[in-house]
């Protein structure tokens, strides 16, 4: 393959481009937030799908912890609001 690289550029473009991007759950989530715009973690959890507005607590936990630039939390306010950045 190393041998393909080398005598054609245009292979090694192609290769390239059609490599996959893999997103973790976590910014699947923040993708679906920003798609939506500011809401509750009820609204959010509701527009990935679930029936209980509990159920994105975890995930919401772990995007704070990995992305921390990436969530927006208003916290003044009850129920919180979050805001994908």
């Amino acid at each position: 393959m190393l041998e393909k690289l080398e005598k054609s550029p245009e292979i090694a473009i192609a290769i390239i481009a059609t490599e996959e991007v893999f997103k973790t759950y976590e910014l699947i989530c923040l993708d679906k937030l920003k798609e939506i715009g500011r809401s509750t973690a009820r609204e959010w959890s509701f527009a990935m799908g679930y029936e209980h507005r509990s159920s994105l607590a975890k995930i919401i936990r772990r995007i704070k912890e990995r992305y921390p630039e990436k969530l927006k939390i208003y916290e003044d306010k009850y129920p919180r609001l979050y805001e994908a950045m």
